[in-house]
């Protein structure tokens, strides 16, 4: 395959070209003739509203079905742009949002394209958080597939129910454990929902390659289970075999269904589970867990690029997390894995560097017993230390990471203690929605003097300092998952590997131009996003031929131009 002919345009098996971004032709949009244009324009993957041309009007029965006027997708755009601009409520923007995926696909698809950075904390954190907690009350049509115990037994046949044959991806959660949030049960819904949206805007998979699945075995949230709107199974979480079976049962059928190469994106599990599906089915199917593996692809992108204000190699810094759980182990673990890359030392070396604080204190080898399995590598020897600033004085660390899911626990205290050990602190608040930040940019720059590099996880707003404006970085998943996703995809890869993983960081890193930093941005602005997620899905797949986990062969010569015309485009079709 030379570089120029794609054969697999749009993405795999789009057998029309239909989605394809290169390909600019005519489609047919039904493959049998319909006696109305009516059910066309009920259709969201093909409605195209007022923008329906004269020619389309007359071919597709659509006449006197719509007012005369003929806009533009464009218009589209802008009016509805201002529209979603009157609301003051968050929750009201992502219900209009919603509303329009239903009615207009590719009208939905182009505002989150040309808009990302001021409509990715609608369809994302912080407002998805809102949106799951209120889910039964917001529900209107349902999204994706709801698999619980009363489908045990009979999950094959369910995946059978949804009407697309080539899924390439799916974003699957159990709701135990939804952002900071906690255990919001079948509510939890609204983030495969919100994640696989992303993937499509930021990362080009195409919409019916696209499937959110809610596991639901019950839920321990009392609030919810005497909510008389609650959606979801009122009973207790199951667990142990009667878990285990049901989770295994889907990972079955899933691969039986889809085959080998569709990827699995684990999302908001609890602590416990995470681990231990990640663990169980990596050798066996594709998966990722965006919480332990995505969060730490992108907080490793900004370490990297922060070497370049902060000087030295990453195994010249010290390491405190506030956090010990999947982000936080996960991060960690990245980090330890990218220093044994570059200095060839063995992973329990570098291990040494990096300190993690949990609930009970700072993790050390005299609590080793007492300790949960993925904690166990990183209790070093050292005194215990209860609280966290007393930490940061005794370990001096260069860089101060929160993923402990509680907000304001980087207090001025601890802030100071950094500031008073480094001449540039790396501070990174990233547990999410913005209440539960361990502290705002504000705080940060405040309390450093204006001297901290900050990036939080949900996003703060620009903030003066001393004559200085600072733009804080946001260290957001979504910067990696979808472009990770397409490189997975375009590869044709059976399996993740944490090459892939480091690939991904810094391919990210090397999107920081000097311009960003001079603004102390360690990540690009989310506007460059289709390019960045080209470029990481580029290096992505380029390491999956090396591994030899890739399956589509040849390897296209130039993976970068052949991830780009692999991504979707909201652009309106025009058809015959």
């Amino acid at each position: 395959m030379d570089g120029g002919d794609y054969s697999v345009a749009g993405g795999v098996e789009d057998v029309y070209g239909e989605d394809a971004a290169s390909i600019d032709q005519l489609v047919t949009p039904w493959t049998v003739s319909v006696a109305s244009g009516y059910s066309l324009m009920r259709d969201p993957r093909h409605n195209k509203g007022l923008a329906f041309t004269e020619k389309e009007r007359d071919a597709h029965y659509l006449r006197g079905l719509l007012p005369p006027v003929v806009l533009t997708q464009e218009l589209q755009e802008k009016k509805l742009m201002h529209n979603l601009r009157q609301y003051q409520v968050p929750l009201q923007r992502y219900m209009a949002l919603m509303d329009l995926q239903e009615r207009n696909e590719r009208l939905f698809y182009k505002l989150l394209v040309d808009n990302v950075e001021e409509l990715l904390p609608v369809v994302y954190t912080p407002t998805v958080g809102e949106a799951c907690q209120k889910y039964g009350s917001i529900f209107r049509r349902p999204q994706g597939l709801y698999i619980s115990l009363k489908e045990k037994g009979k999950i094959l046949e369910v995946l059978k129910n949804w009407p697309e044959r080539s899924v390439q991806v799916i974003v699957v959660t159990d709701g135990e454990r939804i952002l900071g949030l906690g255990d919001l049960g079948c509510q939890g819904m609204g983030i495969p929902v919100g994640k696989l949206s992303l993937y499509t805007a930021l990362g080009g998979v195409r919409p019916s390659a696209c499937l959110p699945i809610t596991i639901d075995v019950g839920t321990n949230n009392e609030k919810l289970l005497n909510d008389e709107f609650y959606i979801g199974l009122r009973q207790r979480r199951a667990t142990g075999q009667e878990y285990a079976e049901l989770l295994h049962e889907f990972m079955s059928a899933v691969k039986q269904n889809y085959g080998e190469k569709v990827l699995i994106q684990f999302e908001d599990f609890a602590n416990h589970n995470a681990f231990e599906l990640l663990a169980r089915y990596s050798s066996s199917h594709l998966v990722f867990n965006d919480d332990i593996q995505g969060t730490a692809s992108v907080v490793l992108a900004g370490l990297l690029a922060a070497l370049r204000l902060l000087g030295g190699t990453l195994a010249d810094h010290r390491f405190l997390f506030l956090g010990a759980g999947e982000a936080g182990t996960g991060i960690a673990e990245l980090i330890a894995l990218e220093m044994s890359k570059q200095t060839g030392n063995p992973i329990e070396e570098n291990r040494k560097k990096i300190w993690l604080v949990d609930s009970r204190g700072l993790i050390v080898d005299s609590r080793k017993e007492s300790l949960q399995h993925f904690k166990k590598p990183w209790a070093h020897e050292h005194e215990p230390v209860k609280e966290l600033v007393d930490a940061v004085k005794a370990i001096k660390p260069t860089v101060l990471i929160g993923t402990s899911g509680v907000g304001k626990q980087f207090t001025k205290e601890v802030v100071e203690a950094m500031a008073a050990l480094n001449e540039k602190p790396l501070i990174m608040a990233l547990s999410n929605p913005t209440s539960q930040a361990e502290c705002t940019a504000e705080e940060a720059y405040t309390w450093s003097e204006g001297r901290a590099i900050f990036a939080s996880g949900s996003p703060f707003d620009p903030f003066e300092y001393d004559g200085k404006v600072f733009v804080p970085g946001q260290a957001n998943n979504a910067y990696i998952f979808p472009g990770f996703g397409l490189g997975v995809i375009i590869s044709g890869a059976i399996r993740v590997h944490d090459d892939m993983l480091l690939a991904a960081s810094e391919a990210l890193a090397l999107q920081v131009t000097e311009e960003h930093y001079e603004k102390g941005l360690i990540y690009p602005p989310f506007s460059d996003i289709r390019k960045i997620s080209a470029n990481i899905a580029a290096k992505v797949a380029a390491k999956a031929y090396e591994l030899g986990l890739a399956s589509h062969l040849p390897q296209p010569k130039d993976l970068v131009k052949y991830a780009e015309s692999c991504m979707y485009s909201p652009k309106y079709r025009t058809y015959r």
